[in-house]
């Protein structure tokens, strides 16, 4: 019998950042740790992880971390967390490490600690086990992770959909989840994304119709962005243009490299001889598919549609295809790119707003597995709160008690003892951590919303010089501007708070002394209070006050 601890580091009412940990006794599995992107008011953050110090705290006890496929909401803060804890062993299955290997080479992070993993061959760790069970998903070789207790299974899904036309590396193994369902699964972490949309994603999922309709009757170059991660997807996209006589260019060498490898290894079925290269981009018969960097979607179509990207450049004659859905938070980025597209003249196909949707599990789904997995306890995880709630509702259509549904938040802990529930009510500390280039938690909240008032309402630094002898102000106070107002049609203005900063000065200059936290605490106050009168703008107001 066991103590068993489950809970998120990220992943709950989130989009993205998932991280679950799960304490067996003395052992820690940790699965996915994912990465958020961040939204357009977050200026300067590239993405956000979850904070993993609990994991650093403990590392003695943590046997893995186990990453479910490909795609960086599941593994996108991996090489963060190896910067810190170079010894973490990372373990997934090979479709998934060999995605995860050239990111992190490319970053120059050791890959020595990764392990792969077999589908369907169970791993012991002591008196517990980790067996993974193949899922379809948009990314081959995904797969959901049992952890076999002494108390009964606990199944983390991870992202997937049912298809049974699906084959080969992106199939379900419905057979083994049926098995371990039987053996008996003490809890159920299943994902919510899609959970309020009715019936079974498949067939809704597929795009080669709409490939297969926009090659058929478009004339002239086609463009598509699509995002590199949605393996499965590229097939589809790539059989249909087989089917043409257009040939193929690759916009970015990480895009060409993973399709070239993945033709090679036979994740990808494609005649290469249809690729053609860079010098074919301007050419009326080709097809351009176009990809983003990990932290930054829209980033290379932004720069083409600039028209600063030195390669190709976008005219009314082409057509533009986005064929992947648009994470939360880039919506006012993907609009933006779309009326840039639209202003240029060019006929544009913008997919998500149709019926296809990614491989997640919609309501039928859900129950399927549910039904499969005959579960004694259902964890709703990754998603937004709502979409939690809608996978209860879920579960509780079939059968499921209200009370053996557990809707949680990040750092709050489930428990069971000897199998059964406890209420704890504890919680673990947790926050996001911002990430601003290459470093791990270079940028807090504070740096954050400095940023936004720097964006919105500009700065204004104020300067002056005082001698340090006779206390007399030799220079100054001089004001300074940027992003606020143009000064040459506001001199007025400046000179007030020119005028409003040298009363500060004075007032707070003694004989033997000069007070200059009064000094800048009085003009940030006063000048700041003008400039609102004003303008009704706060600019951020910086100080350089010295004694010479």
């Amino acid at each position: 019998m066991s103590k068993i601890k489950i809970f998120a580091l990220g992943g709950l009412n989130d989009s993205g950042k998932n991280m679950y940990v799960v304490e067996v006794d003395n052992d820690i599995f940790v699965f996915d740790a994912g990465l958020k992107y961040a939204d357009d008011r977050m200026l300067g953050v590239d993405y956000i992880i979850p904070n993993f110090d609990y994991i650093k705290e403990n590392f003695n006890r943590v046997k893995g971390l186990f990453i479910t496929h490909g795609h960086q909401q599941q593994m996108g803060a991996v090489a963060d967390i190896l910067t810190e804890l170079p010894n973490l062993k990372i373990y997934g299955t090979a479709f998934t490490l060999k995605i995860l290997k050239e990111e992190l080479q490319a970053e120059g992070i050791s890959t020595d600690t990764l392990t792969e993993l077999k589908p369907h061959r169970k791993i012991n760790f002591g008196e517990n086990a980790i067996f993974p069970i193949s899922l379809t998903h948009s990314v081959p070789d995904t797969v959901g992770y049992v952890l076999y207790t002494n108390d009964g299974a606990i199944f983390y899904t991870g992202n997937y959909a049912f298809d049974p036309t699906m084959m080969g590396n992106y199939k379900t193994d419905i057979g083994k989840l049926a098995y371990v369902g039987k053996q008996g699964v003490l809890c159920l972490l299943s994902e919510s994304i899609y959970a309020d949309k009715k019936g079974y994603t498949s067939p809704q999922h597929r795009c080669t119709p709409a490939f297969r309709e926009i090659l058929g009757k478009t004339e002239g170059r086609i463009l598509f962005n699509i995002y590199d991660s949605q393996v499965y997807r590229i097939q589809e996209l790539l059989t249909e243009i087989g089917h043409t006589d257009r040939k193929v260019v690759i916009m970015g060498k990480t895009l060409e490299n993973l399709i070239y490898s993945c033709i090679d290894d036979g994740y990808i079925i494609f005649d290469k001889s249809k690729i053609g290269n860079i010098h074919n981009v301007n050419d009326k018969n080709v097809v351009v598919i176009i990809s983003d960097e990990r932290e930054k979607p829209f980033s290379n179509i932004k720069r083409i549609v600039r028209g600063t990207d030195k390669f190709i450049k976008i005219t009314s004659e082409d057509t533009v295809v986005f064929a992947s859905q648009v994470y939360d938070g880039m919506e006012k980025t993907a609009t933006a790119t779309y009326d840039s597209l639209a202003k240029i003249g060019c006929n544009l196909e913008i997919l998500s707003t149709k019926k296809y949707l990614s491989l997640h599990a919609s309501s039928e789904d859900l129950m399927l597995m549910i039904d499969l997995m005959q579960p004694k306890y259902y964890f709703p995880v990754i998603g937004e709160y709502r979409f939690q709630v809608a996978n209860a509702e879920v579960a509780k259509q079939i059968g499921m008690k209200e009370e053996n549904i557990l809707l949680k938040l990040n750092g709050e802990v489930v428990t069971f003892e000897n199998g059964v529930l406890k209420d704890t009510n504890e919680k673990i500390k947790i926050d996001d951590i911002l990430i601003d280039g290459k470093t791990v938690g270079d940028i807090g909240e504070a740096v954050l919303k400095d940023r936004e008032a720097l964006s919105d309402n500009g700065i204004v630094v104020v300067t002056a010089t005082i001698d340090k002898t006779t206390k007399k102000v030799l220079a100054g106070p001089e004001i300074l501007t940027r992003g606020f107002i143009y000064v040459k049609d506001n001199i007025d203005i400046i000179k007030e708070a020119e005028r409003l900063s040298l009363e500060v000065i004075n007032e707070n200059i003694k004989e033997n002394y000069v007070d200059f936290n009064k000094i800048k605490a009085g003009i940030r106050d006063k000048v700041g209070k003008y400039l609102y009168q004003v303008t009704e703008c706060k600019p951020m107001v910086l100080l350089v006050i010295q004694e010479v």
